[in-house]
């Protein structure tokens, strides 16, 4: 198959397009299947638990259930991101997918205990950060200059569509038949595996087998290269910090609406506005800031935005009716949607082809902890201070935060070092130059990037 990396470039004025970006047949297919399994994942988080529930009428195993799906990214994401380095992107994806779709039948076996259940799910969840990982470090391969930008955002909008059609599916579908809604994720992920077969390039692997070392060592390597690389550091800490207080109103949902509902919106009402307010907000601010806003114009937003999105959620201290709350979550996904695709696209172009998979792996699990962290830590505080109290001096923190993170922001010049640093294939010095970097494609910049900072994480 033919490279379907274009060598037209959006227009130097304005941000690319949506047609600019589905044009690369590449991202179309890596696209449709991200979606597919996004979807799918999500129809199934809801049929475990509910499956779950019935066969052991626990809420811990329940609960259990749901929480196993992050567990991957706690105790080995980055060790498991660091695979989709020493094999081939799209056979990585594949077999990921392949895995997925098999353990997803095997918990789909009616009468199965809620152990098995629980350990068949844990395992087809081992498969999320080498796939994750790869289709990260294949982005910027597909696209490039603007296109990668507006590919994330697309990709991050995406994402948190699924999730809410997921859930809406998944729960519809699990009240009914369980059984059926683990066997219609099963069928999206051999969907995927053959969109991805069928539609993606077979690039050779970033690490070849002669630059193999310890795999320990290869991922001890991806973090002292995004935490010992100033500008990568900068940005791991930016989104870091916007996890920080963005996930809070809707850890806090259930809670939050049982205190404050009232009026023509009763508890259950009010839980959902809330919980769906910051992924709706992500979407709207993710397209429309990437559609709207010329790609240098938001480099500079990225500042303010920073700090505008946990100052969105102080006004939480007045105690304010739900569909307020939801209004101010709302506000917020939008602020961090406007920032996050634009930093996610300078991690990506800052990093070396060999490094990004490893990378990737770093960030995905440091979200993890940090959105974790930051949602335990406010409901124990909110055991003892009321929940607007919490979330609004929580958020007042969070503004303080931003102000010291977006202060330490390196200068454009220095961003503009880092990103043609990679694009030349140079290995940072926080990683000892150990292995040459194999299969690296030279990413196309922005139009006149080299008077001008270029944007894209994963």
């Amino acid at each position: 198959m033919e490279a379907t990396v274009s060598d037209e470039r959006p227009s130097q004025e304005g941000p690319a397009t949506f047609r600019e970006v589905f044009a690369q047949r590449e991202y179309k297919a890596v696209y449709a299947a991200s979606a597919l399994s996004w979807i799918g994942d999500f129809i199934a988080k809801a049929a475990v638990t509910v499956l779950v529930y019935r066969e052991t009428q626990s809420v811990g195993y329940s609960a259990a259930a749901f929480a196993v799906s992050f567990l991957p990214w706690l105790i080995g994401g980055p060790l498991l991101a660091t695979l989709a380095e020493r094999y081939r992107y799209r056979s990585v994806m594949v077999a990921c997918d392949l895995i997925r779709m098999a353990l997803m039948v095997l918990i789909a076996i009616p009468d199965a205990p809620a152990w098995l259940i629980l350990c068949l799910l844990f395992a087809t969840t081992l498969a999320n950060p080498p796939s994750q990982a790869a289709r990260s470090a294949l982005m910027p391969l597909i696209l490039t200059g603007d296109r990668l930008v507006v590919g994330l955002s697309l990709n991050s909008s995406t994402g948190q569509a699924a999730q809410v059609l997921g859930y809406l599916i998944g729960a519809a579908i699990a009240a009914v038949n369980p059984t059926a809604a683990l066997l219609i994720n099963a069928a999206t992920f051999a969907v995927s595996a053959a969109l991805v077969r069928f539609g993606v390039r077979d690039r050779p692997p970033a690490m070849s087998a002669a630059h193999r070392s310890h795999l320990l060592r290869e991922t001890g390597e991806g973090f002292r290269i995004v935490f010992g690389t100033p500008v990568l550091r900068a940005i791991a800490l930016l989104v870091f910090s916007s996890m920080l207080f963005s996930i809070v109103p809707e850890g806090l949902a259930a809670a939050w609406a049982r205190e404050g509902a009232s009026g023509s919106l009763d508890t259950g009402a009010a839980q959902a506005v809330i919980m769906a307010a910051n992924p709706v907000g992500f979407i709207l601010g993710g397209l429309l800031v990437s559609r709207t806003v010329a790609p240098a114009r938001r480099l500079v937003l990225i500042r303010p935005l920073a700090v505008l999105a946990p100052l969105t959620l102080v006004p939480a201290l007045l105690d304010p009716p739900p569909l307020v709350v939801a209004l101010l979550a709302g506000l917020c996904g939008f602020a961090v949607a406007g920032l996050l695709p634009v930093a996610n696209g300078l991690f990506v172009r800052a990093l070396p082809n060999g490094y990004r998979a490893r990378a990737f792996g770093v960030m995905a699990t440091g979200v993890q902890v940090t959105q974790g962290a930051a949602v335990l830590v406010t409901g124990l505080l909110a055991e003892r201070v009321a929940i607007p109290t919490v979330v609004g001096v929580w958020s007042a923190a969070g503004v303080l935060l931003m102000v010291l993170t977006v202060t330490a922001w390196p200068r454009r010049e220095t961003i503009d070092a880092a990103v043609e640093a990679a694009r030349n294939g140079v290995v940072p010095a926080a990683v000892q130059p150990r292995q040459p970097v194999e299969g690296s494609e030279p990413l196309d910049g922005l139009p006149g990037e080299r008077g001008r900072t270029s944007q894209a994480v994963s």
